[in-house]
């Protein structure tokens, strides 16, 4: 059997979706952004599925995303896809002249993620960001013919901002599947063992390793913001929703006193829509 034949369901990516802590696509955009950025969320999303949990085993999950990225190959050259996965990107790409690297990047972070299961250091997370997260704002910017250098690296701050404060949210998901993504320097600092990540509550320790790691997070959102102003039309709207969603997460996780163990930290939707008009009218001005 293909291992395409495991990709999630199309229900499983919508279910997904409305989790985000940032709208994917705003209902107000025009359709022919909403189904593009859709688009790219339904290939990003299968995509760590096929990493994560479609599969038992890490050799059966590198199999299955080497055919991603052959199929993808294939889209490029011209040729007919039947992978799910890829098959969702053939009008964006054709249409928005999507960059191949930045596809593939999103691809080779899961390879990663069957391999890597700590980091030592934040530089090697954020390294591991560059595969993982920035790879998808620079496709999003790409979709509104935007995407200049100087606001690809507004975009790569912003967007590993949103990585990591997504990390903080899921400590107790991560761990339960054998992945750490709290720097082992930081956690070392704040005296915290990976038996604290298992406890149903946090501790002191690492509600204040927690904290620290939302503000360095925070720091990031603020010097990538300046992206929101560099855009204009629809663009300037989407990304402010998704600098709203990281801002609108931070404030959810010092509410939780910055403990992600003892319930789900998700952002309200009041919240989001308060950080997003901060963001967009603020840059308008």
């Amino acid at each position: 059997m293909s291992h395409s034949a495991a990709v999630v369901p199309a229900r499983r990516v919508e279910q997904a979706r409305t989790r985000e802590n940032f709208p994917v696509a705003l209902r107000i955009l025009p359709r022919r952004y909403r189904r593009h950025l859709l688009a790219l969320y339904a290939y990003a999303r299968q995509v760590d599925d096929l990493g994560d949990e479609a599969l038992p085993a890490p050799t059966d999950r590198l199999a299955a995303l080497d055919e991603v990225e052959a199929e993808l190959r294939l889209l490029y050259a011209g040729r007919r896809v039947t992978h799910p996965a890829v098959r969702v990107l053939v009008p964006t790409v054709a249409e928005c002249r999507l960059p191949l690297d930045a596809l593939v990047r999103l691809v080779e972070a899961n390879r990663v993620d069957q391999r890597v299961t700590r980091y030592a250091t934040f530089d090697q997370l954020v390294e591991y960001c560059t595969l993982s997260a920035n790879p998808v704002g620079e496709l999003v910017l790409r979709v509104f013919g935007q995407d200049s250098p100087a606001r690809i690296a507004l975009s790569d701050r912003v967007c590993t901002a949103l990585q990591i404060v997504e990390h903080l949210q899921d400590v107790a998901e991560d761990h339960r599947r054998g992945r750490v993504y709290l720097p082992a320097e930081d956690m070392a600092r704040f005296g915290v063992t990976e038996a604290d990540l298992a406890r149903p509550t946090a501790g002191r320790q690492l509600r204040e390793l927690v904290e620290f790691s939302a503000e360095r997070a925070r720091a990031w959102l603020d010097a990538g913001a300046p992206l929101v102003s560099a855009l204009h039309g629809w663009a300037r709207l989407a990304v402010g929703g998704y600098l709203a969603g990281g801002r609108a997460t931070l404030d959810a996780l010092a509410a939780a006193d910055h403990d992600p163990l003892r319930t789900t930290v998700r952002p309200r939707g009041r919240r989001v829509l308060l950080r997003w008009l901060s963001a967009t009218v603020r840059s308008a001005g």
